[in-house]
């Protein structure tokens, strides 16, 4: 397989990641399984499009391994906000 068909078909594969969450979020009651869906789907798409569209794989260690983590700790964050939300908007609150 070339390398533009690979790139096809992970681009059809994260439309179709995108159109997946998209019907989970509209269709499902909210909960804790569904946002972990969504939130392990945002890790995984963002480390396609950082390995092979942004071609990071190549790139400054440095530079790619922020790049990954910013796709782990907002899902992460995303996890926690879900949890702990009625206490972080307490703690916020002036």
């Amino acid at each position: 397989m070339t390398h533009k068909q690979t790139l096809n078909l992970l681009w059809l594969l994260l439309v179709a990641l995108t159109l997946g969450g998209a019907f989970l979020g509209e269709s499902s009651e909210p909960g804790l399984g569904v946002t972990l869906i969504i939130c392990l789907t945002m890790a995984f798409k963002g480390r396609l499009v950082i390995d092979h569209f942004m071609e990071l794989k190549t790139a400054n260690r440095t530079i790619r391994n922020l790049m990954r983590a910013y796709f782990y700790v907002l899902p992460l964050v995303t996890v926690l906000t879900y949890q702990f939300g009625d206490w972080l908007a307490r703690l916020t609150t002036l």
